[in-house]
């Protein structure tokens, strides 16, 4: 079976090494960017099996790249999980929100629970 691709858009350094390590360890192909233009050049390379997506990164934030995921057909049924420090009721419009498949607050779940949801969308 091909490994499960995983593109873990993050801009937090720490943040990002941390699901990186967690997630090959689980058997997943993890793509990383560091920020929303990379994700998308990433995208055009490589069409993941699941996008974990941080809201607040330079350039062009997780808002802006789920908008441009869900407007080409190539990318529009790609699982997202926001994965942002950002809770739902401060800076989430409704449109934004209900493009994600999940949205997990970070300070509210291990590596290994994100894991365990990641599993249970693919």
């Amino acid at each position: 079976m091909d490994k499960k691709i995983i593109l873990l858009a993050e801009d937090d350094v720490f943040v990002s090494d941390i699901y990186y390590r967690k997630l090959t360890n689980e058997g997943f192909d993890v793509k990383l960017a560091s920020n929303g233009l990379e994700a998308i050049e990433k995208l055009k390379k490589d069409v993941p099996d699941l996008i974990l997506l941080d809201v607040m990164m330079p350039y062009m934030n997780g808002k802006e790249v789920i908008k441009e995921l869900k407007a080409k057909d190539e990318w529009k049924n790609i699982p997202v999980i926001f994965l942002t420090n950002v809770s739902e009721k401060d800076d989430m419009e409704p449109e934004i929100l209900e493009q994600a498949d999940k949205y997990l607050i970070k300070s509210h779940f291990t590596p290994a629970e994100v894991v365990e949801k990641i599993k249970s969308l693919l």
